[in-house]
């Protein structure tokens, strides 16, 4: 493993850190969930990444990772870990377990700990931003947030740069630089590099890109189909059959030829395009067995691209 400093911060995050999101909720199988997490920190994988509402049901992920932590990293372990959860998206019924207001995310923090039985998170996000409640209230409660000693950074993430850059401003001013910033990033969404990616090296905050594989579209797994256990095979999931559309499937049947010439599955050579820019501290990945996990790992090992390939990935793209 490799560690790369996370913006202007003297943090230090793995190249490729391990999300939640998905496989790790009260649906899943929990023995599965716990041997990719113990795997993943002996690979060198300190980070890990949760939100409130990450499960299905919403809150079992951080419950399940709860009790990895008490079963496999208690003691002075906790101190060799980077723990983060968000809170923006809806969590609990009624006007106060959505958005940003500055009620919902404190009080989703105190929910979070007593989930994960921990007194504080390395980093707390606000998960999207909200158009009605002020920046400034969002941007205040993070701050008092890290103040209070619950997190000890804080970040965003699915803001775009106009409104990212505001945030970066009123948290500067707060005296609670945002540390990192978490967007949607892969081939196949590129909307960060829209402005996004140069506000984050402008302001010195690091970047932790989110479905890097396009919920797995970016692998060999659907060139033949749709197989059983893929994400677009269940109900609960985000990523839908009607998602894998032919014109998807020819582009990465093409990106596909690519990895092999570089001797990459397709997954390593997508997670390899994102590290190769300096802005991204580190990605995030999410995977449902320890075999995947080290297949991805793997992109480690080649993470420079000639002009060639390069330009080759840019025509499928765009095509």
């Amino acid at each position: 493993m490799t560690y790369n400093r996370c913006g202007n911060s003297g943090l230090l995050l793995p190249a490729l850190s391990l999300g939640l999101w998905h496989n790790f909720g009260g649906v899943d199988d929990f023995k599965n969930a716990r041997r990719i997490v113990r795997h993943a920190f002996d690979q060198g994988m300190t980070h890990f990444d949760l939100a409130n509402n990450y499960g299905p049901p919403p809150g079992s992920a951080e419950e399940n990772f709860g009790a990895m932590l008490k079963k496999d990293f208690s003691g002075n372990l906790r101190d060799e870990l980077i723990i983060s959860t968000k809170a923006g998206y809806i969590m609990w019924p009624g006007p106060y377990g959505n958005w940003g207001s500055r009620k919902y995310l404190m009080a989703s923090l105190d929910q979070s700990l007593k989930r994960m039985r921990i007194n504080y998170v390395d980093i707390f996000y606000s998960h999207r931003p909200d158009p009605e409640t002020p920046l400034e209230e969002t941007m205040m409660a993070l701050h008092d947030i890290v103040k209070s000693g619950k997190a000890l950074y804080a970040g965003i993430s699915n803001y775009k740069a106009p409104e990212a850059k505001r945030a970066f401003e009123i948290l500067k001013q707060l005296g609670t630089p945002c540390l990192i910033h978490q967007p949607k990033y892969s081939m196949f969404e590129r909307w960060v590099e829209d402005g996004l990616l140069d506000a984050l090296e402008e302001y010195g905050v690091g970047c932790i890109p989110f479905s890097p594989l396009a919920q797995g579209m970016l692998t060999d797994k659907y060139l033949k189909g749709i197989p059983d256990n893929s994400r677009a095979s269940k109900a609960h999931g985000f990523l839908k059959a009607n998602d894998i559309t032919p014109e998807k499937l020819e582009k990465i049947g093409r990106l596909n030829e690519i990895a092999k010439r570089r001797d990459q599955s397709l997954a390593q050579m997508a997670l390899s395009w994102l590290l190769k820019d300096k802005r991204v501290t580190t990605v995030l990945i999410g995977v449902s067995s320890t075999a995947q996990l080290d297949n991805n790992l793997a992109c480690l090992a080649n993470r420079q691209f000639t002009g060639d390939e390069l330009n080759e990935i840019e025509l499928i793209l765009k095509g």
